[in-house]
This record gives structure tokens, sequence and C-alpha cells, in this order.
């Protein structure tokens, strides 16, 4: 029985006889790039990683949020 083997998928990682190392042009597209992504999502971006921030808070102490916010709830109920 012959087997083929499997292709897998084929690219070049040759540096053409230069250093394989960015370059400065290289450095300063990527720069742009950031700069334009930072610019486009401003204020929103900020309140993203702030509500990332609390997700990961709480999340992690996720037994004692929810007793937190039961105790809450029952200060609000008897409040009213």
């Amino acid at each position: 029985m012959n087997t083929t083997p499997a292709r897998s998928p084929n690219w070049s990682t040759a540096s053409f006889d230069q250093a394989a190392d960015t370059t400065p042009l290289e450095l300063g597209a990527l720069g742009e790039h950031l700069t334009l992504c930072r610019g486009r999502h401003g204020r929103w971006s900020v309140l993203s990683g702030a509500m990332q921030a609390l997700h990961c808070a709480i999340t992690a102490r996720a037994m004692t949020s929810w007793l937190l916010a039961g105790l809450l709830l029952a200060a609000v109920i008897a409040a009213i």
C-alpha cells in the first residue's frame, strides 16, 4: 500500500543575503499602523481596557462577587 505524506504549508523565511531583522521602513510602517488603530478607537479602547480589568477581577473572585451582589440586593430590598 503506497501512501503519500500530507503536504504541509509551504512558506519561505529566506532573508535574501540580508540580515534577518526588521528594517527601519518596516518598523515605521508598523508604528503608523498602531497610531492609526489607536486613533480610531480613542476613548472606547480606554473604556474597553477598564471593563476587561474589571471582568478579570470579578471572575477571579466569583464566589465573593456573588455574595457581595446578594448582600447589595438584600440591602436594596430592605431599604424599599
